[in-house]
């Protein structure tokens, strides 16, 4: 079967057009057009300049070492566009030669978009494959092959706004708390200052995977471990949406639908939110972070992943393959632990960790980030992601009213999602 027509069963719409042009790569297999005058672009998500410099620091000493390699770009591209724009720019002919991706990952791999990494990184010499922790890779692997390397493997964990809670009155332990007590504690701080409660991060009633941080605590998941079957419609997730419902609906616990509010500015007690986000906090309140807190099944960790690869469309194959390997050897890796909790066990230390991050503690970051890797799940992830994100949230839109029918409107989720998960 021809990679278009993998893909074509993989991804919707401008990802079917992408692996056309991927055949028409490189036609001697060097996938370089031009040895001496190499010209790298990777894609990424973020726009913070911090980050940027780094990347360009670490480019700029591989580059004096390789100067066939004339320039590595970083080309930041809009989160919420992402996935849209990297697929387009596969199919115009225009893939970049590496690549982030989340949830695409799935169907890029499916498709043979990307170019397998293991024997590469093994033959590297001192780059440690062994050293890589095996539930990071899982998400970026197929039949014993590494295609993305999880540069970044980032705990939810929970941002606690000490100064709004002492100002409603809740003198709680924030390492102790329960979902109930997060609810009634939102609830209260709500009341007596007009502040948010709990904030789900970049849920706002679309993204709805994100609100796996909540219920997995309730022992829910999306879809089965074989990812056939939907599972939405079982009874520990009509618990978790009862519980969110209320909180949204009944007692105020968290922002309802149209309404938003950024922890970091002050304006919620507590947030959902990756480790890596700690770069937003500043002096601006007391706060504390603690992993999930638990649910009715007990305690749970889950964890979002971000992975880099070379696509296969792309013109430098070997020169970005070869980036690829420097740019996440031991030493650059650590430089990356700063903003993106890695997937080294060599540096997956609390102390470790702590060196080149200047907000969290090393305990903090042994408690929510070292802790939390042995037994997290990740958020749902599938092939055809954009589709069963689009469908599910318009059957979910249902539930943000607050006389909904939860029962039924997740038994909807499932009639919408059941034959895209069956394909």
């Amino acid at each position: 079967m021809s990679r278009a027509r993998k893909l074509a069963g993989a991804v919707a719409l401008t990802t079917a057009l992408a692996l056309t042009a991927a055949c028409g790569a490189s036609g001697d297999g060097s996938g370089t057009t031009d040895a001496t005058n190499v010209k790298l672009r990777m894609t990424v998500w973020t726009s913070n300049q911090d980050q940027l410099e780094l990347f360009d620091s670490i480019a700029a000493a591989y580059r004096a070492k390789n100067p066939e390699v004339s320039s590595i770009t970083f080309e930041s591209l809009p989160f919420e566009d992402y996935n849209t724009t990297l697929t387009t720019q596969i199919a115009g002919g225009n893939a970049p030669d590496l690549a982030w991706m989340g949830d695409l990952s799935k169907d890029l791999i499916a498709s043979d978009a990307l170019v397998g990494l293991t024997d590469h990184l093994k033959a590297t010499d001192g780059w440690q494959y062994d050293d890589l922790e095996a539930s990071a890779t899982k998400e970026f692997s197929q039949d014993g092959t590494l295609y993305a390397y999880p540069f970044s493997t980032s705990p939810f964990a929970l941002y606690v706004n000490t100064d709004l809670l002492a100002k409603a009155g809740q003198r709680i332990d924030p390492k102790n708390m329960t979902w109930d007590q997060v609810a009634a504690a939102g609830a209260a701080v709500h009341s007596a200052t007009g502040k948010a409660g709990f904030v789900v991060r970049d849920f706002d009633y679309k993204s709805w995977n994100m609100l796996a941080t909540v219920w997995t605590g309730f022992g829910a998941a999306a879809w089965s471990q074989d990812g056939k079957t939907c599972t939405f419609d079982g009874p520990e997730m009509q618990k978790a949406f009862t519980f969110l419902h209320d909180a949204a609906f009944k007692t105020q616990a968290m922002p309802g639908p149209g309404t938003t509010a950024d922890f970091f500015a002050g304006d919620a007690a507590f947030t959902v939110a990756q480790v890596s986000r700690s770069s937003l906090l500043t002096d601006k309140f007391k706060y504390a972070l603690t992993p999930l807190p638990p649910g009715p099944a007990g305690k749970y960790s889950v964890i979002g992943q971000a992975g880099v690869g070379v696509l296969a469309a792309g013109k430098h194959k070997t020169q970005a393959t070869n980036f690829l390997a420097y740019l996440t050897n031991p030493t650059n890796s650590a430089k990356l632990a700063q903003f993106f909790p890695p997937p080294r066990k060599s540096l997956l230390t609390g102390e470790k960790l702590a060196a080149n991050n200047t907000v969290l503690t090393a305990t903090q970051l042994q408690e929510a980030v070292v802790d939390q890797l042995p037994n997290a799940v990740t958020l749902p992830n599938h092939t055809s992601p954009a589709e069963i994100a689009q469908k599910g949230k318009t059957a979910l839109d249902a539930m943000w009213k607050a006389d909904a029918d939860i029962p039924a409107v997740l038994k909807s989720v499932c009639t919408a999602i059941d034959p895209i998960l069956a394909k």
